[in-house]
């Protein structure tokens, strides 16, 4: 496949040949046209010149004295003869350059009638102007039709001799042209090229993202390559941290068991104790996996709507609650979305609502709406809340999902990773009302 380079080079290098073959068959046609109306012209003032000289006796014969002629009417082979046709459609005289040349047959022409034509003689193209006029004398007026003939000779070689330069100019015109295209092009790919250079270099290891100051046509492009890298680091810095922290958490539970297996319990404690440790392990493989599949922002992630994800998930969680129904309202505009990972607003949400579900008596609100540059999401119920001291321990950095509240500990430590990952902000409060209110700020996606 071309580079692009090349394919721009090429197109441009058509579009220039396209426009001036254009320009040079519509400059052609402009001269020809002016060269052909000179030509008009110039016959025009030989036959008014003709006229000038001629007189008519009474008795209708014409004269026109030879001496008084165009020079070119007055030799042999001058290029240019003159005829004219009185009323009984013969001629009644004709150049002294004519004499050895063969007289077309032309029409009569009514007064005041003119022609210019372009006819053929002896094979040859000629270029022929009539005039019709009536002379009157004193024994009445005579129709006579003053023709007069040159051949093209000379506005062939003037065409032939503009279209020599015409195309010799404009194809010297067209070579500058596409030097300084290709120079143009050259420096307009600059920062192409450049972006290219950057990535071999960020493939190869010796720096880490985009640094170079782009036009604003390609800053939208490397801004998000830079955010693409960006995310794919803190992707697998998370996934170090997440497999660092498994490990971390599992020593604990794993030395516990090595304890019970050399102790001296009794069977049923141990069985009791290895059990405990076999759970308390499992959720926190669970929890660190949950953690380490956090996407984050990206720009590649799609826009999400955020009430039918809403319903569905009340709906889910509704049936694992058939013994309670509270009265649910749902206060969330169609319009607002979220770039987010369907996955995370699945776990950040559902925690939340099954929370919600968890603790409610009899009400559940869920609202959102956007705030300045931001979706603020909220799910209150009234329930009995959170002591004010356990909220603050709850948003702790670092606290584990064995020291959290009980019924709010790794729900709401997930939200709380989830929440951190996407740059958004996590808020707890209890209500004035009684229950508790979680509120969620997340970044507004720029298509929303």
């Amino acid at each position: 496949m071309m580079s692009l380079n090349q394919r721009v080079l090429l197109s441009a290098t058509l579009v220039l040949l396209i426009f001036i073959v254009g320009i040079a068959l519509a400059l052609d046609r402009a001269f020809y046209d002016s060269a052909r109306l000179g030509v008009q012209d110039r016959l025009l003032t030989k036959l008014l010149m003709l006229m000038g000289d001629a007189e008519v006796e009474d008795s209708g014969v014409l004269d026109i004295p030879t001496n008084l002629l165009d020079a070119e009417l007055g030799h042999l082979n001058s290029g240019a003869y003159a005829f004219v046709i009185d009323h009984t459609n013969t001629i009644a005289w004709q150049s002294t350059s004519s004499l050895n040349k063969q007289i077309p047959k032309v029409p009569l022409l009514e007064k005041g009638k003119k022609e210019f034509a372009q006819i053929m003689i002896d094979g040859e193209p000629h270029f022929i102007y009539s005039y019709g006029v009536a002379w009157a004398t004193q024994s009445g007026s005579y129709l006579l039709t003053f023709n007069v003939i040159i051949d093209t000779v000379l506005f062939e070689a003037q065409i032939e001799r503009y279209r020599e330069d015409l195309w010799g100019w404009l194809s010297v015109m067209a070579v500058l042209l596409l030097v300084t295209q290709m120079l143009v092009l050259r420096w307009g790919l600059q920062p192409m090229r450049k972006v290219s250079t950057e990535l071999a270099a960020i493939e190869s290891g010796l720096q880490e993202n985009l640094k170079g100051v782009y036009p604003s046509e390609l800053k939208l492009l490397t801004d998000s390559i830079n955010s693409l890298i960006n995310h794919e680091h803190k992707q697998q810095k998370r996934y170090r941290n997440g497999l660092a922290d498994l490990a971390h958490s599992l020593k604990t539970p794993l030395a516990v068991l090595q304890g019970a297996i050399q102790g001296e319990e009794d069977a049923q404690n141990r069985r009791k104790t290895i059990q405990e440790q076999i759970d308390r392990m499992d959720n926190i493989i669970q929890y660190q996996l949950r953690r380490a599949a956090t996407a984050g922002s990206s720009p590649g992630m799609g826009l999400i709507t955020l009430r039918p994800m809403v319903d569905r998930i009340v709906t889910t969680v509704a049936k694992a609650y058939r013994n309670k129904h509270p009265e649910i309202t749902i206060e969330i505009n169609d319009a607002i979305s979220l770039r987010i990972d369907e996955g995370d607003l699945m776990e950040l949400l559902g925690n939340l609502v099954d929370n919600a579900f968890k603790w409610c008596r009899h009400i559940i609100h869920l609202s959102a709406e956007y705030h300045e540059n931001q979706v603020v999401i909220q799910i209150k119920d009234d329930g009995p809340g959170i002591q004010s001291h356990e909220i603050a321990r709850i948003l702790e950095r670092g606290v584990r999902a064995d020291q959290s509240t009980p019924g709010h500990g790794i729900g709401l430590t997930i939200v709380r990773d989830i929440i951190q990952v996407y740059g958004g902000e996590l808020a707890i409060e209890n209500n004035r009302t009684g229950g508790l209110c979680v509120t969620l700020c997340l970044k507004k996606s720029k298509q929303s």
